[in-house]
């Protein structure tokens, strides 16, 4: 199955369980459109969709985000799946850091995010997982 939006109730499921986590790291597995598929009358130069998510979603979720405190930790090419679905397929692993998930929440939220970021990374993507996740206490 394939899927590109994060519905509000796994959102709503997360913060309550993260609601107090210290740092997240958000797990974006993407595969790419071969052709950015923009919404009718948008008035930008075609691309790729790894182009729009890198030259455009990307800095556009920057300036969405500024304030709040988020890394870029791990860009990954995906050279093959191991482990996985038959004929799972991804490009790229993105990990970004956030202070929290409040945070995140915030950014994925605003209507700024919705109106300058969303359009960028709707047309660049064929598919997306985007797995939240913690660092644990590891015994030594």
């Amino acid at each position: 199955m394939t899927s590109i939006e994060c519905a509000r109730s796994a959102l709503e499921a997360a913060g309550r369980t993260l609601a107090e986590a210290g740092p997240v790291f958000m797990v974006n597995m993407v595969r790419y459109r071969d052709q950015a598929a923009y919404e009718p009358g948008t008035r930008l130069p075609p691309c790729s969709g790894r182009e729009a998510y890198l030259q455009r979603y990307a800095p556009a979720f920057n300036q969405v985000a500024e304030g709040e405190n988020h890394a870029v930790f791990w860009v990954g090419n995906v050279r093959g799946v191991l482990v996985g679905l038959d004929g799972e397929q991804w490009d790229d692993i993105v990990i970004v850091r956030y202070t929290s998930f409040p945070s995140l929440r915030r950014i994925l939220e605003s209507p700024s995010y919705e109106e300058q970021a969303a359009p960028h990374r709707r047309a660049a993507l064929a598919n997306w997982k985007f797995i939240v996740t913690t660092q644990p206490e590891i015994p030594r």
